[in-house]
């Protein structure tokens, strides 16, 4: 039986999703559940690896159980009891055997959020990035540059070893609400720390750092090195979407 989970987690304590040699991660913790429920070493896999200290609220997650006692279901509450409390199954549900949370996948959404304050906010500063003053409208003008299929080449890490730095992003959209700034941003996938990068490159057009004009030089020029990547506790995966 494939199972397909819905889950949640604040990101503070781990790094990243994906299991590690050294250090705690959410796919680890899951796995250790599952283990705990079931009596079996069953492997998770997430939709996407998510960096150390990203939260998430709409990870999706699939796994193979090959006893039936459990109905899909019920994985979510039988889980949760075994999960720390900054890691939930928000929904469990049976999925077609050739369901894979990676690699269906055809859409992922991010969102990073950034507060305006002279200060260090409390409630703020486990989600979000404090910043300057920033001007949305130039924000929102360079963001619209990172729409279509690109080389985003300059938006990954420069250790990152990957076939093709070629991806489609679909929207992308800069909002104000009181003193928060969100970016959001779906695509089809995305390079390691890539959102984070675009994310500090915005802040730095809103600042008035940086022009929209400089960051089409920069993606047009598909070389990394020019921009700050934003701070991980900012970032958010938000959704995922299948067919």
């Amino acid at each position: 039986m494939i199972v397909k989970l819905l889950v949640e987690y604040d990101g503070t304590a781990y790094c990243g999703w994906q299991v590690q040699p050294n250090g705690n991660t959410v796919q680890a913790e899951l796995e250790k559940a599952l283990f705990s429920l079931t009596g079996e070493k069953i492997g998770a896999v997430g939709s996407g690896r998510t960096d150390s200290g990203v939260h998430a609220k709409g990870q999706v997650v699939s796994f193979s159980v090959a006893a039936e006692n459990i109905p899909a279901e019920k994985y979510a509450p039988a889980l949760n009891a075994y999960l720390p409390r900054d890691i939930r199954v928000l929904k469990s549900e049976r999925a077609a055997e050739n369901f894979n949370a990676r690699f269906s996948a055809k859409r992922k959404t991010y969102r990073y959020t950034f507060y305006v304050s002279d200060t260090e906010r409390p409630l703020y500063e486990r989600y979000a990035a404090k910043s300057a003053p920033l001007d949305v409208a130039r924000m929102q003008a360079a963001a619209a540059l990172f729409v279509g299929e690109h080389d985003f080449k300059s938006f990954c890490a420069a250790n990152s070893a990957v076939k093709s730095t070629v991806r489609t992003v679909y929207s992308a959209a800069v909002e104000r609400q009181g003193d928060l700034v969100f970016f959001t941003v779906c695509g089809n996938g995305f390079l390691y720390n890539m959102v984070r990068i675009m994310a500090g490159l915005l802040a730095e057009v809103g600042e008035g750092r940086l022009s929209a004009e400089d960051v089409k030089k920069i993606l047009e020029g598909k070389k990394r090195g020019a921009g700050r990547t934003a701070p991980a506790k900012g970032l958010c995966l938000t959704g995922v979407e299948y067919d």
